[in-house]
C-alpha cells in the first residue's frame, strides 16, 4: 500500500502516522520528496481500509499495490541499485559486466589457463560450477570444495572476481570466504529455505530465473533474500521451457524491460543455456546488449569437445574475443560501454 502526504505535513504528523502504521505490525519505508512525504508499507494490509486512511487530515492519497513484492518495487526504490561484486559495479548504467568461464570446474591447470584466456579477451570475472546439479545422477557433479579452490587459486592468478553456485546451506561459509558472487541456479529459485539463507549472507547473489518460472515468481524469490537482509540481488535470465526444441531454452529477451521497469535490480543475461549451441550464443548475447541487458554471463573453454559439461554451448576463448568485440560496438550505439 502506497500513502502519499499533503504537502509540507509537519513532522510530527508524519512521526504519528508512522507510529500508527507501524502499530498495525506493518514496515514503513519512507520516500523523502522535496515537498511530499510517502509511505510504502510492507505486510499485510487487508485488514486497512483506504476511505479510513483517507480520514487523516495529512492523508491525500492512498494505492494499493496489486504486485505482492514491495522490497524490490522500482515505486519503493525508484533509483537503479548498484551491486558491487569484488570491485566490478553491475547496473545503473554501469559498464556490461563480462562474466566467463567453465560450466564446470576441472582441474586447477585447465581452468587458469581458460581464466587468462578470457580476461584478454575482455571478461571482468570468473564462473565456474563446483557443485553440478546434474539431472542424471549419473552425470559429472563437480569437484566440490576442492573446485571452490581452484577458483580461489584464479582469482588470485588473474584478479577476477568469481561466480559459482551454491546448492545447499552447508556450504554458505565455504561460499562466503572464497565466492565473490553467488549463483542460485534455476533448479533452486524456489527452494525458499535456500533463500532465507542467502539472505543472511554479505555476498551478493546471483538469481537465476527457474526454467518454467512467471515473472512474477522470480522478483518473489528475490523478495525472499532482499527481506532476510541482503538487498545485492542481480536477476539472471537463462531462458524458459517451452514447447521449441530447436534450442535447449527458450530466451525471454523482454524480461529486461520488464524487470528494469518493474524492479530496481540489475538484470543479466546468459546465452549460453538459453541457447544450447555456441553459433547461437553471440546473436543472443548481443541482442540482450541492445535490449538494455547488465551483463552477459557466457559458459568458455579452451577445448569444449572434451569438456565435462556442456561443451555443445562453450565458446572458445577467440570465439569469446569476437563478441566481445561486436558486443562494444552495440553498446557504444544504444549509449552504453562494456
Amino acid at each position: 500500500m502506497i500513502i502519499t502526504l499533503k504537502k509540507d505535513t509537519p513532522q510530527k504528523e508524519v512521526e504519528r502516522l508512522i507510529s500508527q502504521f507501524e502499530g498495525y505490525g506493518l514496515r514503513v519505508n519512507i520516500i523523502h520528496g522535496q515537498n511530499w512525504n510517502v509511505f510504502g508499507l510492507v505486510g499485510d494490509t487487508t485488514h486497512l481500509s483506504e476511505r479510513d486512511i483517507l480520514a487523516d487530515e495529512w492523508v491525500t492519497n492512498v494505492q494499493r499495490v496489486q504486485a505482492p513484492y514491495k522490497l524490490t518495487n522500482r515505486m519503493f526504490h525508484p533509483e537503479d541499485t548498484v551491486v558491487d561484486v569484488g570491485g566490478i559495479k553491475i547496473g545503473a548504467g554501469q559498464p556490461i559486466a563480462l562474466i566467463a568461464g567453465p560450466c564446470a570446474v576441472e582441474g586447477d591447470e585447465e581452468l587458469c589457463r581458460i581464466a587468462e584466456d578470457v580476461k584478454k579477451a575482455g571478461a571482468t570475472m570468473l564462473r565456474g560450477g563446483a557443485y553440478k546439479p546434474r539431472t542424471s545422477p549419473y552425470s559429472f557433479q563437480g569437484l566440490g570444495t576442492k573446485g571452490i579452490m581452484y577458483l580461489d587459486h584464479a582469482r588470485q592468478l588473474t584478479g577476477m572476481p568469481v561466480v559459482s553456485e551454491l546448492m545447499s546451506e552447508d556450504k554458505i561459509d565455504e561460499f562466503e570466504k572464497y565466492v565473490d558472487l553467488v549463483q542460485i541456479g534455476a533448479r533452486n529459485m524456489q527452494n525458499y529455505n535456500l533463500l532465507k539463507a542467502v539472505g543472511k549472507m554479505k555476498k551478493p547473489v546471483l538469481l537465476k530465473r527457474g526454467m518454467s518460472a512467471t515473472i512474477e515468481e522470480w522478483i518473489m524469490s528475490a523478495e525472499y533474500i532482499i527481506a532476510n537482509g541482503n538487498p545485492n540481488v542481480i536477476f539472471c535470465e537463462r531462458g524458459i521451457r517451452t514447447f521449441e526444441k530447436y534450442t535447449r531454452n527458450t530466451l525471454d529477451i523482454a524480461v529486461i524491460p520488464i524487470i528494469k521497469e518493474k524492479t530496481h535490480l540489475p538484470i543479466i543475461i546468459d546465452p549460453s543455456h538459453a541457447t544450447g549451441n555456441w553459433s547461437l550464443v553471440k546473436p543472443v548475447a548481443l541482442a540482450a546488449v541492445a535490449a538494455g541487458a547488465d551483463g552477459l554471463i557466457i559458459e568458455c573453454h579452451n577445448d569444449p569437445a572434451k569438456a565435462w559439461s556442456d561443451g555443445m554451448q562453450s565458446l572458445k576463448p577467440d570465439n569469446f574475443a569476437d563478441l566481445v568485440r561486436d558486443a562494444a560496438k552495440v553498446a557504444e550505439a544504444v549509449g552504453r560501454s562494456l
